[in-house]
């Protein structure tokens, strides 16, 4: 968010943070610099939210990986900066390095909002106009490589899914889309229902008795990522939840809502506008400050919702407003999520389901036995900017963040033991000590060819981090799952993989164990499953890498397009490694993803253009031979691989997609953490 304020940098791996902090420096080639020029102004109606969906469909469809962004154009003059920090922050989403705003007026307005000093603001006035930083109303724009262009006035109500955030829905289309997506193949992002799976209802009887269908929204989540710290759509949604209290709606008795304020600000201004226990009314109370929904952490859905989804084997939906939707990452039982803003979030919970037109069709019935339609509970603009005028002052901001740096009781009570070294404990179920320098040596291995590998996990397009490494719920039959309960936890304080990251033994085994993961060794199957060759056994991917690794096979991954995208999460190329992956064949990588595997000793490998897995006709089940690797490894470099099986032999060239010399030296070294140690020994 920072990029939208005006301050430069982006995101880095986990792995080359941990570098970073043991004093290696972080290396990256040139990037281009794309202007995304906004002009016009954005219509009733439409909220920063649907500008945000907007850029991350346009920006995609437009190639931005490993790019910087900037915005320029006669918009900025009437953008606030939290809209400015919300485009900003998809910047992952949309692929680049950064989506960034010059410092102006609107940063100036921000820093007096927020509670600085007239000297503090001053001082960075001064300064960015003095450096050439400071964008004047009307200023010649940059030279970029490139510009894209976007009209606000074009903006819509908008959401993005089922299954990627870039997969922008006008709201007006929102049903008919979901429909379309119900039959849709699974490699269009669609679910691939029968006619008899889509007459489906399971039955609930919790209080409410009832059918749900395809569809049910069983989660509506405001969430504590790129929306809610924008005044704009939290007040929105306040004055859309108080109006519709008045009318005598709340949220469907099937839908799970939760509300997680950006920050301790945002209640404040909600309890002074009245707004706080307007949502609440209708059914959204606080949950508490932090990443919630949106990676995964709603907790359970209440048993009696689990039995109707399963029983009819439904698409249940989650609607959230925060910035990733990637499958089996907010919920394993919500096979589709959409992204939207907070107001729309609350609609969607009163209307409790994707099969209902916001726009023509009511949300329910009011108490006094009248449809009540979205259109006539939706705040203007005028409401909501009379409303932030009124309520969000300088003096919330000062208040919440004076004593910001104080903590509280519970953490200031946890006891820390001063040592040198890190007193592991053998019996911790969440912390132990890495196996990555195990067998470590003090001179480089050579860099040899990569002899009869076996492809352990073949996949499609958008493979995310989350298909790699997820970090929501831990199922008791998976892997990890089997290892928490023969270490005495029991199911209920399984907790989740993010919690679980310091321990190398539950994220090994959770590495492609995504409830959504299709392996394309295992035709119709999702999951972490696969086939361990030459014995066309179907097992667990972990426990298949367990059984190559044991007699000393090699393995590779093969991918389409946009390997590793969403979170950097730097067990995604740690548990490849783990598992035994020597490389990634891919049509192309995220940046950070591409960056971790290298940190981590992983070969990246790149399809020449014009040819795939498919168009080179490979099935996975062959042995895979890769010349060319040798110490004068070099980037960007040709090798060629060999494929072998039954029906023949295939040859192909892949790029090294080693792109610096530095990450040579990395991946001569099996990474970049043993590189620093390597470096810290010799000092030593």
């Amino acid at each position: 968010m920072i990029n939208g304020l005006g301050v430069l940098g982006w995101g880095v791996g986990g792995i080359e943070a941990e570098a970073a902090m043991l004093g290696q420096p972080l290396y990256m080639r040139m990037p281009e610099v794309i202007g995304c020029e906004l002009t016009g102004e954005l219509p009733e109606g439409a909220t920063g939210t649907d500008i945000v969906l907007t850029v991350t469909e346009l920006l995609r469809k437009k190639g931005v990986v490993g790019k910087f962004v900037e915005y320029f154009g006669s918009a900025l003059d009437n953008l606030s900066l939290p809209m400015k920090a919300m485009i900003a922050n998809m910047a992952p989403e949309y692929g680049a390095t950064m989506g960034y705003f010059p410092v102006d007026q609107s940063s100036l307005e921000y820093l007096r909002m927020t509670g600085r000093s007239d000297e503090h603001v001053k001082l960075v006035e001064t300064y960015t106009k003095t450096q050439g930083l400071f964008r004047e109303k009307g200023s010649t724009p940059p030279e970029y490589t490139d510009v894209v262009r976007l009209d606000l006035s074009t903006v819509e109500p908008s959401i993005a899914g089922p299954k990627r955030p870039q997969d922008r829905i006008v709201l007006a289309q929102a049903k008919q889309a979901f429909n379309e997506a119900l039959v849709k193949p699974v490699k269009e992002r669609g679910f691939a229902l029968s006619e008899d799976e889509l007459k489906r209802t399971g039955h609930i009887d919790n209080g409410y008795s009832g059918d749900i269908g395809h569809g049910a929204v069983v989660i509506a989540a405001i969430t504590s990522c790129t929306n809610t710290s924008d005044p704009y759509v939290l007040i929105a949604a306040g004055l859309l939840a108080k109006k519709a209290a008045e009318r005598g709606l709340k949220a469907k008795p099937w839908v799970k809502t939760s509300l997680a304020p950006g920050s301790r600000v945002v209640i404040e201004y909600l309890q002074r506008a009245g707004l706080l226990e307007a949502l609440e009314a209708v059914g959204f109370y606080n949950v508490g400050f932090g990443c919630t929904t949106c990676i995964g952490n709603s907790g359970p859905l209440p048993e009696p919702v689990v039995q109707a989804i399963n029983e009819a084997n439904l698409v249940a939906a989650g609607v959230l407003s925060g910035n990733r939707n990637f499958e089996g990452r907010v919920n394993p039982h919500t096979r589709a999520n959409y992204l939207a803003s907070p107001p729309l979030v609350v609609a969607y919970a009163l209307a409790g389901s994707m099969a209902v037109d916001l726009t023509t069709e009511p949300l329910g019935t009011g108490s006094d036995g009248k449809p009540v339609y979205l259109k006539e509970i939706w705040p203007t603009q005028h409401e909501i900017l009379e409303n932030i005028k009124a309520n969000v002052t300088p003096e919330l901001f000062r208040k919440q963040y004076e004593s910001v740096f104080d903590g509280n009781p519970m953490w200031n009570a946890i006891e820390a033991k001063e040592s040198e070294l890190y007193p592991w404990d053998e019996n911790s179920t969440y912390i132990q000590e890495p196996p990555f320098f195990l067998n470590m040596t003090k001179d480089l291995d050579p860099v040899e060819p990569i002899r009869d590998a076996r492809v352990l996990v073949m996949v499609g397009d958008s493979i995310t981090t989350d298909h790699i490494s997820p970090a929501g719920a831990i199922k008791a039959d998976s892997p990890a799952g089997k290892y928490l309960l023969e270490h005495g936890v029991q199911f209920a304080d399984f907790n989740s993989y993010g919690s679980r990251r310091g321990n190398d033994r539950v994220m090994t085994r959770g590495t492609f164990a995504n409830i959504r993961l299709r392996n394309l060794l295992v035709p119709g199957s999702e999951g972490g499953v696969t086939v361990y060759f030459p014995d066309n056994e179907t097992m667990s991917i972990y426990d298949a890498a367990m059984k190559y690794q044991a007699d000393g096979t090699p393995l590779i991954v093969l991918a389409g397009k946009d390997y590793g995208m969403g979170s950097s999460r730097d067990w995604a190329a740690k548990g490849t490694k783990l598992l035994g992956i020597k490389a990634v064949i891919a049509e192309s990588y995220e940046r950070i993803h591409r960056s971790n595997l290298i940190g981590m000793g992983v070969l990246p490998l790149q399809f020449k253009e014009g040819e795939s897995r498919e168009a080179l006709e490979l099935r996975g089940d062959e042995l895979y031979t890769i010349d060319g690797l040798s110490d004068n490894i070099r980037p960007g470099q040709t090798v060629t691989v060999t494929a072998l099986s039954s029906r023949g032999e295939r040859k192909f060239d892949a790029l090294v997609r080693i792109d610096t010399k530095v990450e040579v030296d990395y991946y001569r070294h099996g990474g970049v953490l043993s590189m620093v140690l390597r470096q810290l020994a010799k000092q030593g």
